[in-house]
């Protein structure tokens, strides 16, 4: 591609209503995903994705439509489900938990798989209009159309007030639950509004990135923040900046023939990738100063 057809390519709306889409997105998730990174829960994300593919299969089934609101729904609800059982085979210690968020990662996505084959195959469903569902497992930036751009917006500056109104509990809930509860600050309900704003957007990204790659969305940005800044706000300020810049490098690769959820995936782990290596705050580059030392 040479500087002519870039240049007609960025005035074109076509590249800049998924390029917009996938921007929006990932400076949402990078904010509130850096609340389970720096929890110490970066797969509940993963496991979440995954398992909302049930949820965007039966929704589907029931109501017969392809309308994003109401895949949406039930990608929250699904995910929301599995959540809350991921949380009881866990147990209330935690000990279990990466045993638990494998069993319901897998078991739900199985699930989701075989709703898409009975959708495929069933004569129930030949009459009804299904492309486009399989863009729900790995992503296709590309087909956003322009209502899927309104809904990112829509959820993803939804998102980003809530955080914003309480990023100072956020804070405090991330770094010592204790007192934050006994200043006043109510550390469950944070919990409770940081993980509807999880899967309002994941249930909004998988049309995106698809429901294998949406963790990288989340958990990605903030451990290339870590790696440049030592404060909450300024691995907020890199990990914001850095989904940025993928969403939009992803999508131009996308309009060279890459696939758009794994370009931007792609472009998003190389720049942490990067960061991990040469960042002011990697444990690499502390390794290398100290052994010059």
């Amino acid at each position: 591609m040479n500087l002519t057809e870039l240049t007609a390519m960025l005035r074109d709306i076509n590249f800049w209503v998924p390029a917009l889409s996938a921007m929006i997105l990932a400076l949402a998730t990078s904010l509130v995903g850096s609340v389970s990174v720096l929890r110490g829960q970066s797969l509940i994300g993963d496991a979440i994705g995954h398992a909302s593919l049930p949820g965007v299969m039966l929704a589907f089934m029931l109501f017969l439509t392809r309308a994003p609101w109401v895949l949406m729904l039930g990608a929250m609800v699904f995910g929301y489900i599995a959540y809350r059982l991921i949380e009881y085979l866990a147990g209330p210690d935690k000990a279990d938990l990466d045993r638990a968020q494998a069993i319901v990662l897998s078991s739900f996505f199985g699930l989701g798989i075989t709703l898409k084959s009975v959708i495929q195959s069933h004569p129930h469903y030949r009459q009804v209009p299904k492309a486009g569902l399989e863009t729900y497992i790995f992503g296709q930036a590309a087909l956003a159309a322009r209502k899927d751009l309104y809904m990112i917006i829509g959820v993803a500056i939804f998102t980003i007030i809530l955080f914003f109104i309480f990023y100072k509990e956020i804070q405090l809930s991330i770094f010592d639950d204790r007192f934050a509860d006994v200043t006043g600050f109510k550390p469950d309900l944070v919990h409770q509004i940081t993980l509807i704003l999880i899967l309002a957007l994941i249930a909004t990204g998988l049309r995106v990135v698809g429901a294998i790659l949406i963790a990288a969305l989340l958990i990605a940005p903030t451990v290339a923040g870590l790696q440049w800044k030592g404060s909450f706000r300024g691995v907020l300020r890199v990990a914001a900046v850095t989904g940025v810049v993928s969403a939009f490098l992803g999508t131009l690769l996308g309009r060279l023939g890459w696939p758009n959820g794994a370009s931007i995936v792609f472009v998003l782990s190389l720049i942490t990738l990067v960061s991990i290596v040469i960042g002011t705050h990697s444990t690499l580059r502390k390794k290398r100063m100290s052994r010059r030392l």
